[in-house]
């Protein structure tokens, strides 16, 4: 039987929100005999962890993170999780709207844009390519007037496809919910049921993958 490397399947809700973690950033840092430092990022983008064990509550919690474990077969099958932190295109707290991200310029020729969001202003700014938006989810909006129709978008790859080249100079602009394609990142969880009841979570540590 062969295995999918990844499924579109979504880490339960209820313990995703409980989850502890957030993006880590590799940087190279030498200081120089001057005093100065030389600072070098090691990759383009932030990879997250998360620990699920801190969103587990409860043994039938526990029982339901080690069924979606074995169906993954451990750290084999990428899946798909909502960052209780950052799940929207706009900020914390606020409704998506089809206005929150700038996802291109229309040229009158191309057709197909990627989802991003983008963290910061200016020069400094950081974009973050977007996978995994949520279906249903997603508004885009061209020169400052929404969309109804007249493009889609693949959810398990965040691409927008116009039916029609947006004009050229045209912005456009969409909003969106999205999952952080991760996996498990140990093949074994280990579960002692006293130590569970006394208050001891397990820890089930889970990292970001670019599927």
């Amino acid at each position: 039987m062969t295995i999918a490397s990844f499924s579109e399947e979504r880490f339960p809700l209820r313990i995703a929100f409980g989850t502890s973690g957030g993006p880590e950033r590799r940087t190279d840092i030498v200081r120089l005999s001057t005093g100065y430092e030389s600072r070098n990022q090691r990759q383009r983008h932030a990879t997250r962890h998360y620990d699920a064990g801190s969103g587990v509550k409860s043994l039938a919690d526990l029982a339901v993170v080690l069924d979606f474990f074995e169906a993954r077969r451990g750290q084999l099958t990428g899946f798909r999780f909502r960052d209780p932190f950052d799940h929207r295109s706009t900020r914390f707290g606020m409704a998506v709207t089809p206005f929150d991200q700038s996802i291109g310029t229309g040229d009158g020729t191309t057709t197909v844009f990627s989802l991003t969001k983008t963290y910061g202003e200016g020069e400094g700014a950081y974009a973050r390519p977007i996978e995994k938006p949520v279906a249903g989810t997603v508004r885009v909006a061209v020169a400052g007037t929404e969309m109804s129709d007249g493009f889609q978008v693949d959810e398990t790859t965040g691409t927008v496809f116009f039916d029609e080249a947006p004009l050229d100079g045209a912005a456009i602009t969409a909003g969106f919910e999205f999952d952080v394609p991760v996996r498990f990142d140990l093949d074994q969880i280990t579960v002692n049921l006293a130590a569970f009841e006394a208050g001891e979570i397990p820890s089930i540590p889970l990292v970001e993958i670019r599927p």
